[in-house]
């Protein structure tokens, strides 16, 4: 967690109005959904909606109101079970694999949760906040945000279960973009660098601390790869050929029978997707998403090419306007890369994650925080690989060069792409 000014905060402090808009934005995702919508686990990796509303407001009453609001009065002492994820210390939880069996409490009430703690959090707030109790707000935001994020990303996929494929959004066609031309590959010199967050401003635990790298030479496409090059992958047998693939992800494509991204299916032998927009055409200039780090890692073999290193995407990230395609846009899915200019990274933050060829493990020096907010991201350090960038989901104002998003190398139900990069 960065360090916050020492002011005692007001009602018109940054911290409040972030505060505001991350819970409006999180009762928006939520008001298209009937309770059912909201209920209903399609899979254990997956949270229902209820519960990541549910979750994010039990973050703010554990972490923020019941140590440092005299006299809070605990809305429903149940929901301590109920909506605790992961925090050993905070006490046992329904287990991940059964939050779908959470039928009470009703999304309703789930709302009237969220009002009890944002008033509370409120009056906490305007009696003024010591700059300890402002970066656990100011973590409980982001934390938030990445839970809209997952809760567009668990829709989706139970959407995609239904014979229905009802679409979360209007289902209404979007207008496909012009042909992003041929990737070019812009080239960086290397030598040691700078990675990590600098201290100024928020960052998670595992974004820190700044640290020095060596790069070797390297270069990297200046745009993501496309479902049209997705597809001539697919067409070459990509998914049948084991010298493509590590050894583990060729076990999932035996063992799961992969033979395309995630969603993809064919009608009258046309490739279309499940979206939040419902089932649409694969629009082949816009960027490939739902691929596990396996299916990213052999594409970029077939291409003669390989992934970056987060160091090395990162390096490039550097300096960049964090402009994308991001969930503000209302798109809601990848869109095709802008017209190329001369040593410019085109699509750098927004439309999909990128899988990097990194491990998800410490920088020099890292330890994890003090207290239950030390589980947030230490614990995870193993196992996982590096995406980086964000999505078209991922709200704005929460993405950052130095932010590292991990998932298991077979997960797949993310927005997640990649680029490819090679030596120089």
């Amino acid at each position: 967690m960065s360090t916050l000014s020492p002011r005692p905060l007001t009602k018109a402090s940054p911290v409040a109005e972030r505060y505001r808009h991350v819970r409006a934005t999180s009762r928006e995702l939520g008001a298209p959904l009937s309770d059912a919508d909201a209920t209903v686990q399609s899979m254990p990796d997956a949270s229902p909606a209820k519960w990541h509303l549910a979750h994010t407001t039990w973050f703010f009453e554990t972490m923020v109101l019941k140590p440092n609001l005299p006299g809070y009065e605990v809305f429903d002492e149940s929901f301590n079970y109920l909506f605790n994820s992961y925090y050993e210390t905070i006490g046992e939880r329904q287990p991940r694999p059964r939050r779908g069996m959470i039928t009470r409490p009703h999304l309703d009430t789930v709302f009237d949760y969220r009002d009890h703690v944002d008033a509370a959090v409120e009056t906490l707030l305007e009696r003024g906040a010591s700059p300890e109790v402002a970066e656990l707000v100011e973590l409980g935001c982001h934390h938030e945000q990445q839970h809209q994020e997952l809760l567009l990303t668990d829709i989706l996929h139970l959407f995609a279960q239904s014979p229905l494929k009802p679409a979360y959004r209007d289902p209404q066609p979007l207008g496909v973009g012009r042909e992003p031309g041929e990737a070019r590959f812009v080239s960086f010199d290397g030598g040691i660098v700078e990675i990590g967050h600098d201290g100024q401003g928020f960052a998670f635990d595992s974004e820190g601390p700044r640290h020095r790298a060596l790069l070797d030479p390297y270069r990297l496409a200046d745009r993501l790869v496309t479902n049209g090059e997705f597809i001539a992958f697919i067409e070459d047998g990509g998914y049948r050929n084991p010298l493509l693939w590590l050894s583990a992800g060729w076990a999932d494509i035996l063992a799961n029978k992969w033979e395309q991204p995630f969603y993809w299916f064919q009608r009258d032998g046309e490739w279309w997707t499940m979206t939040l927009r419902g089932a649409q055409p694969v629009d082949r200039n816009a960027p490939v998403t739902h691929l596990s780090y396996f299916e990213a890692d052999a594409f970029a073999t077939w291409a003669g090419k390989r992934l970056p290193s987060e160091f090395e995407w990162e390096n490039a990230a550097a300096g960049l306007s964090m402009e994308g395609n991001f969930a503000g846009s209302g798109r809601l899915r990848p869109k095709p890369a802008g017209p190329a200019r001369d040593g410019a990274l085109r699509q750098m933050f927004g439309d999909v994650w990128e899988w990097t060829r990194s491990p998800f493990s410490p920088y020099p020096r890292f330890k994890p925080v003090e207290g239950a907010v030390g589980e947030y991201n230490g614990k995870f350090m193993c196992g996982q690989f590096v995406l980086r960038g964000g999505s078209c989901v991922t709200p704005e104002g929460h993405i950052r060069a130095t932010y590292r998003n991990f998932f298991p190398p077979d997960a797949r139900w993310q927005f997640s792409g990649l680029r490819l990069a090679e030596d120089a």
